[in-house]
């Protein structure tokens, strides 16, 4: 139902949804005026003279215990709202008021209804009247009907407590939607019919699911026990409360991944800033990392890795080289064969490299990777000798596919050799240089696909950006 400060409400469940659809208001920000607070204050009127007039025409409270429990439930309850999404929250509260209608009649119900809006007085008061009253007015009226049909606290009769509890949900539910369309006209938001339509599926959704509950309970009060209400009132707020803080830990989820999806977005943005940055520098190489790191990404979900892996791999891949930024240009683009003191210099770029990234939050194990992408499995690589399964399975993924992408593009010193020759040397050099598996996984790869594929000319090997970073500004400067 409309409130009196722009939101909507609408059961079950006393759901409150907080924007109505499309083309149905006419201004979001109206203040409360004149008519809407005198027709709260005759609603009030109306609430009480209704509860005056039960008083002196005798109907009973009913058990004043089980009248406080129910009061108390569902006070609890709507202070529990379950937030279903960003628009909608719902609590139990209709439950008691409910089994208050069927149980004992419209005084109880209306004492029921009344007390779950004692959680508050929230701004403004006239909005908090006007629902309280209308919700009172509902359970009242909802209350009569069941009284008349079931009043008697020792009738046990399957059909009677059927059908009041059946009018009951349906007087309380037509009343809650009819209250919402004369509110909603008051308050100038539009045509009221629109509305209706919108809410009428409630009322079909409201019977299945409030009156066979209900119906059973009231059995079970009048045929077993009055103990048969708690047994279910209890395991009922603690069911609210466990969804509630099921909904808690899943937005709180929700929140964590996109926090890291925000993150992986940004080193991403980070790693390419820098590729950016070394292929304006060596104009042989341009290219080169974002191509390992495709084939490397590629190897990794051959092998079986999971997700986060793959992910790591190309982020590893991307940025395997930035080392070289340390390195002399003349020393990249030499012609001819590196001397043994150039090819030392040379060696430096993955320590260089490391003490980049090892700076840089949240990338200490892409250093460790980066540092060690050029060790052997024998023993002979650098920069540190590391043997076997010593040296970390994603720096030997890179190691094959750096290996293999160097061979199959042009340098300063040769042209790129044919993909046939460069899987021949791959195949050639394992268990000395590369590790059998990721160059199996590898071959596996290159035997089907394109050959545009194995020379790393595809479309999404180039390296595009979404956004210019500092790092390009910088470069282009």
């Amino acid at each position: 139902m409309v409130g009196t400060d722009g939101f909507s409400k609408v059961s079950p469940l006393w759901g409150t949804i907080k924007r109505i659809p499309e083309g149905f208001l006419k201004s979001d920000t109206e203040s409360v005026d004149t008519s809407v607070g005198v027709f709260a204050l005759s609603l009030s009127g109306i609430a009480a003279a209704l509860a005056l007039t039960l008083v002196v025409a005798g109907y009973p409270l009913g058990d004043l215990w089980a009248v406080a429990a129910l009061s108390c439930t569902a006070l609890i309850a709507e202070r529990g709202k379950i937030k279903l999404n960003s628009t909608a929250t719902a609590s139990i509260s209709l439950f008691p008021t409910l089994i208050a209608a069927v149980l004992f009649g419209p005084l109880a119900a209306m004492v029921v209804s009344t007390a779950s809006m004692l959680s508050g007085l929230p701004r403004p008061y006239v909005r908090w009247l006007t629902y309280t009253s209308g919700r009172a007015i509902g359970a009242g009226l909802a209350g009569l009907f069941a009284y008349k049909l079931c009043g008697n606290p020792h009738d046990v009769d399957v059909s009677d407590i059927a059908m009041g509890t059946v009018g009951a949900v349906l007087i309380a539910q037509t009343f809650d939607v009819a209250f919402g369309a004369l509110l909603f006209r008051l308050r100038g938001h539009g045509n009221p019919v629109a509305l209706l339509r919108a809410l009428w599926p409630l009322l079909i959704a409201a019977l299945p699911l409030y009156a066979p509950v209900v119906g059973l309970l009231v059995f079970g009060y009048r045929a077993v026990s009055p103990w048969t209400l708690p047994l279910f009132l209890a395991p009922a707020l603690a069911a609210q409360r466990s969804f509630l803080m099921y909904q808690d830990q899943r937005r709180l989820a929700e929140d964590l991944s996109a926090a890291n999806l925000h993150l992986e977005r940004a080193n991403l943005r980070f790693a390419s800033g820098l590729v950016a940055w070394l292929d304006a520098r060596d104009q042989y190489t341009a290219g080169h990392s974002a191509a390992v790191a495709i084939y490397a990404r590629d190897i990794a979900g051959r092998l079986g890795l999971d997700e986060r892996e793959q992910q790591l791999v190309h982020l590893c891949g991307l940025v395997h080289d930035i080392g070289k930024v340390g390195l002399q240009p003349s020393l990249l683009e030499k012609p001819g064969a590196l001397t043994l003191d150039e090819r030392r210099q040379m060696e430096e770029h993955s320590v260089i490299g490391e003490r980049i990234l090892a700076k840089v939050d949240d990338y200490a194990e892409i250093a460790k990777i980066v540092r060690h992408h050029h060790e052997r499995v024998d023993g002979q690589g650098y920069p540190d000798g590391l043997v076997g399964s010593e040296i970390p399975l994603l720096a030997r993924i890179i190691c094959v596919a750096d290996a293999y992408n160097a061979m199959t593009s042009d340098r300063p010193y040769r042209d790129a050799m044919p993909s046939q020759v460069a899987r021949l040397r791959l195949a050639q050099a394992v268990e000395s240089q590369f590790d059998t598996m990721v160059v199996a996984a590898f071959e596996a790869i290159l035997a089907g696909s394109s050959e545009d594929y194995r020379c790393g000319i595809r479309m999404d090997f180039k390296l595009e950006l979404e956004e210019s970073t500092p790092l390009q500004a910088a470069s282009a400067a």
